[in-house]
């Protein structure tokens, strides 16, 4: 029995066989809430702060073998995670987005070194209230018509929030309630007209609505959020008929003359719709009957007479004119009537009228006896004088014209008609012997030719007038438009002139009235402005008519979020901070977005009749002293802000102040170097001045001092100067010295020096030293050619006397 060797040989085999084997790693699978294990199911919030430890690895090796981890992404992502192969932990390296990317795919392994097991896992990033709502399709500009029922919508509002549950869901509302006309539903977004409300176009003609979207809140980095934004609705009123026509330059008077003719115009009755946006044509109409005597041409108003005055018999008509508006058909035609007074005007155009007693007559007749009495009245004569004219027009005077102090017309002012009575004055006057017969006139001075008057106009502002020839009458041309915003006054001269040539001047000022035309207007329907804190900012309107209280404007808030921030000045239009706001702090708890901007609506409304108004909407940053103090530049850039032209101005000043300067240098160097730039000697010519020669000499001074004559002169030359111009036209340089022969050594001498200066050098005298005794002179001969060099070379000088 031999059974040894075969188990053995299988208990071998097996061993080996069981050293061999080596099973792979694997993850442990901890369930859903797990942070350590494979990542199944695992997911990780949006705001999770980058570089945070999110997860660990975990899982083991049968063998007990040591084990490393990995993390992988596909190429065409981002790698949103790295592990610590050796204990597992994954950091969070990239920011998360779950708007962008909700889900991450990763590949993690595990290995022992000898196996890897990979397994795919899906992150799922889950949401956070980070996203704020935004309003979509912006900005929004609605047109409404001003007649719309009060409750109707108007425009809705949409505005989406990304993130989900209460973070994603959008609610609506009005910045100010409590001062607006319109209401927005809370879900829907729907804008509408509050009931009872109604809108205006002739009293505003837009509104300005802040509408907010808050979303439902939720966590963010550990804390409850609530996010909002803001977006205004601009409503623009569209004007309807709504508003009955108005006349323009009330009341109206007209006046005809009675050498009007007929069919001349009166005046014109002016009316416009009071609805400016869509204005409609206006037609004319005269009420009440007028017995035929005026008319209105229906389209333009203007009121005509159609009788002769000779045949009015009243002074005063009062008219009654009638406006409709031309609406489409089957709408209702909107009226307005005025009065109009005409007044009956006579003119001095009839001379007085003498008459007898049987009609009228220019010469009258009477006999008498000489040396009447005094006082008496001559009773053969029956005058009567009349003036058909009206009023004051029919008062004139009467006087005898001839022989003074003889007779006295009675009356001497007469209004209309009087009975005229001649008196004697003077009886010694009446002599037969002297005169036969004495002939008078009882005249009005301004009867006859002398009292037709003709009238002239005349002068630079007399283009758009005339001025009737005979009546005096002045009206505007035909053609002329009158602007009292152009021009409010206008003057001019007007001549009288009668029949004999006398004339007088008068010069006539016409001053247009004027009507309230025009609204008042903002620089822009939308500003934006810097305040500091404590100090108010202004905002203006003009309005472009010519007088008060047309052009005056005052100012209100009509819209405000929150209400009670701010005040405004009604007359200067200043905006200012309530007292009870002194801080930034104070304006952040009252402002629903936190922030330190608002916005306003400011109405600029002018007092004239009818009244204009026009809004424009502000935007206010907000800011302090501190935040000023940051920087010079900073606070300057934040004052002008709104004044960019303020900025502009300044550094206009700061260049102009710079340039002036560099200016002023210029000019100074300019002259500096223009003195300097003489032209200069470049050499000098000194000589000594020779001592007084003694009466009395030895032939060997004299003959020393003929010697010395040779050291008299000496050319130097000076040092080139640069500022010289050695070329200067029209100087001549001046010929050199001859050279001399070398002085004679003598023994030294302190002789006074004297500068002759020339052109082009001058001789200066040598340097005071010690010469050495000359120890022999000059022979005759060399006396004598100094000699004559020195009275050659003298008088070349006095021949050049010009150069010195």
């Amino acid at each position: 029995m031999r059974r040894g060797p075969p188990v053995a040989l299988v208990l071998g085999l097996l061993r080996i066989y069981l050293a061999q084997a080596n099973f792979a790693p694997h993850f442990f699978d901890n369930g859903v809430g797990s942070t350590n294990g494979n990542m199944a199911l695992f997911s990780l919030p949006e705001d999770t702060p980058v570089g945070s430890h999110v997860y660990t690895l975990n899982g083991t090796d049968p063998e007990g073998d040591p084990i490393s981890y990995h993390i992988s992404f596909d190429p065409s992502t981002r790698s949103v995670f790295s592990v610590d192969p050796n204990f597992g932990n994954i950091t969070l390296v990239e920011e998360l987005d779950r708007e962008r990317e909700d889900e991450i795919e990763a590949i993690i392994s595990i290995s022992d070194g000898l196996n890897l097991v990979a397994e795919k896992v899906v992150i799922l990033v889950t949401d956070a209230n980070d996203e704020v709502p935004r309003f979509i399709q912006e900005p929004y500009i609605i047109r409404v018509p001003e007649n719309i029922p009060a409750g109707s919508s108007i425009f809705k509002v949409h505005a989406e929030d990304k993130d989900t549950g209460s973070g994603g869901s959008v609610t609506y509302s009005l910045q100010n309630l409590h001062s607006s006309k319109f209401s927005m539903d809370r879900h829907s977004g729907v804008l509408r007209l509050q009931a009872g409300a109604t809108l205006d176009y002739e009293k505003s003609r837009a509104h300005y609505i802040t509408v907010i979207a808050k979303d439902g809140g939720g966590r963010l980095r550990g804390a409850d959020m609530v996010f909002s934004a803001t977006t205004t609705v601009t409503i623009n009123v569209e004007d309807v008929q709504d508003t009955a026509p108005i006349f323009v330059g009330t009341p109206y008077y007209g006046y005809v003359y009675e050498d009007t003719l007929p069919g001349s115009e009166v005046l014109t009755v002016v009316a416009i719709d009071g609805d400016r946006g869509k204005p409609n044509h206006i037609l004319y109409r005269l009420l009440n009957e007028s017995d035929g005597i005026f008319e209105i041409n229906e389209t333009s108003g203007a009121i005509s007479v159609l009788q002769s005055p000779a045949q009015l018999r009243r002074e005063v008509y009062e008219l009654h004119v009638q406006v409709t508006e031309v609406n489409s058909p089957g709408s209702p035609a909107a009226q307005a009537t005025v009065p109009v007074t005409i007044r009956i005007v006579d003119l001095n155009n009839h001379p007085p009228t003498f008459y007898g007693e049987s009609g009228p007559q220019n010469k009258f007749e009477l006999s008498m006896f000489e040396h009447p009495p005094q006082g008496e009245i001559l009773r053969g004569l029956k005058i009567t004088v009349n003036d058909s004219d009206q009023g004051a027009n029919a008062k004139f005077n009467l006087r005898l014209v001839g022989p003074g102090g003889i007779f006295r017309v009675v009356p001497q002012t007469v209004l209309n008609e009087a009975q005229v009575t001649i008196i004697v004055e003077n009886s010694a006057a009446i002599d037969f012997e002297k005169s036969k017969l004495l002939t008078f006139k009882a005249v009005d001075p301004d009867t006859g030719p002398w009292g037709k008057v003709q009238y002239s106009i005349y002068g630079t502002g007399s283009d758009l007038f005339l001025i009737h020839p005979s009546t005096g009458l002045i009206y505007t041309q035909p053609w002329a438009s009158l602007d009292a915003e152009g021009t409010s006054r206008y003057n001019f001269y007007v001549k009288a002139e009668d029949m004999d040539g006398r004339y007088s001047l008068a010069e006539v000022f016409v001053t247009l009235l004027d009507v309230n035309d025009h609204y008042p207007q903002f620089v822009q329907s939308v500003q934006e402005k810097t305040m500091v804190l404590g100090t108010p900012l202004k905002i203006e309107a003009t309005d472009q008519d010519a007088e008060e209280p047309n052009n005056l404007v005052d100012y209100s808030i009509t819209r405000a979020e929150p209400v009670n921030v701010f005040d405004i000045d009604a007359q200067t239009g200043e905006i200012r901070l309530k007292n009870s706001i002194r801080s930034l702090e104070a304006l952040h708890n009252i402002t629903p977005s936190g922030d330190y901007s608002w916005s306003l609506q400011v109405q600029a409304k002018d007092r004239g009749s009818p009244s204009f108004s026009t809004t424009a909407l502000l935007k206010i940053d907000i800011t302090d002293t501190e935040r000023l103090s940051r920087g010079s530049m900073a606070a300057f850039l934040i004052q002008t802000k709104d004044n960019p032209m303020k900025a502009v101005g300044v550094l206009a000043g700061v260049m102009a102040i710079v340039v002036a300067i560099t200016v002023l240098i210029s000019t100074a160097t300019f002259w500096r170097n223009k003195k300097s730039n003489k032209v200069l000697p470049v050499r000098r010519v000194l000589r000594r001045r020779p001592s007084p020669a003694p009466h009395t000499v030895r032939i060997e001074w004299l003959k020393f001092r003929r010697a010395k004559a040779a050291t008299k002169f000496i050319l130097k030359e000076d040092p080139p100067n640069e500022n010289c111009n050695n070329s200067r036209v029209g100087v001549k340089v001046p010929p050199r010295a001859p050279a001399l022969p070398p002085p004679p050594k003598m023994a030294s001498t302190m002789v006074a020096q004297q500068t002759v200066p020339t052109v082009s050098g001058s001789l200066t005298p040598q340097p005071s030293s010690q010469l050495p005794t000359p120890k022999t002179l000059g022979g005759p001969v060399q006396s004598s050619l100094v000699s004559e060099l020195k009275q050659k070379f003298e008088k070349k000088s006095l021949d050049n006397k010009a150069y010195v």
